[in-house]
């Protein structure tokens, strides 16, 4: 019989030297590179998303229509300022 030599030949026992992956290490490897750029993907759209100023969430800045028209309306001049205000105060601006 010869010594050092068998199932559980060496240090690493019978991992291989792979730490538990039993012979994955290149493909684990490159499964946690490409975890990590998904991570980082999805943190770098989440800053922009915030960030960009057309990009904001749903409510946030979201202006009534009616009010722009009613804004139009009294920049030309074909309401009053009392009537605007009367106006602008029922839309809920």
């Amino acid at each position: 019989m010869m010594w050092g030599y068998g199932p559980n030949w060496g240090m690493m026992g019978p991992w291989g030297g792979y730490g538990g992956y039993g012979g994955w290490g290149p493909i684990g490897m490159i499964i946690w590179i490409v975890v990590l750029a998904l991570i980082i993907a999805a943190v770098v759209w989440f800053v922009r998303a915030m960030t960009h100023p057309g990009h904001q969430l749903p409510m946030a800045g979201r202006r009534s229509p009616g009010l722009d028209a009613l804004e139009e309306r009294y920049a030309r001049g074909e309401i009053k300022r009392d009537e605007y205000l009367e106006k602008k105060r029922d839309i809920g601006g």
